[in-house]
């Protein structure tokens, strides 16, 4: 019985790892949400069917912009901010996000987001470095940048293929 237990909660607590891991995997940020009163100038992103206007974008280490963000494309895209290996990471979720029909090309079932994606994991989509839009849509993201210059920044679309197909540009940190 105790063997059982034990074994129990050792899956138990192998499974929630697994389950805040892959929950997490994608939703790290470098840098901070920032009210819109913090910002220091207002930068506008226009999203089109896999590229953006601008395509790169300069910031100094340590400001806080506020990105106003349109999807004047025909798809859903996404506005999201981070480095290569967090794109990597997220491009798994939003794959499962269309595998569980949250995403469609051209649309977003909102009612589908608290569907349970396997082991507990839902879809929200609502991490303060990111907007999700559908076509027509504006959002703004209020972003402060880390201290440390150095660090690998990029925008990007983690909509299956659109990274892939160009839908990416540059963050350049500025001392």
């Amino acid at each position: 019985m105790i063997r059982t237990l034990v074994a129990a909660a050792g899956i138990a607590a192998a499974a929630s790892f697994a389950t805040s891991a892959f929950a997490d995997a994608g939703h790290g940020h470098v840098g901070k949400p920032a009210p819109a009163s913090a910002a220091s100038r207002t930068v506008q992103v226009a999203m089109y069917d896999n590229y953006y206007e601008p395509e790169e974008i300069t910031a100094k280490a340590g400001e806080t912009v506020r990105f106003v963000v349109t999807n004047k494309g025909q798809l859903v895209h996404e506005f999201n901010l981070g480095t290569p290996a967090m794109h990597a990471a997220h491009q798994d979720e939003m794959q499962m996000m269309v595998d569980h029909g949250v995403l469609e090309a051209d649309k977003i079932n909102h009612h589908m987001m608290n569907v349970d994606m396997g082991g507990g994991h839902v879809m929200k989509h609502d991490d303060p470095n990111s907007v999700l839009l559908e076509p027509g849509q504006t959002a703004d993201v209020v972003w402060s940048f880390p201290d440390d210059a150095s660090v690998d920044l990029e925008f990007a679309c983690n909509v299956p293929g659109h990274y892939d197909a160009g839908m990416q540009g540059e963050i350049e940190l500025a001392k």
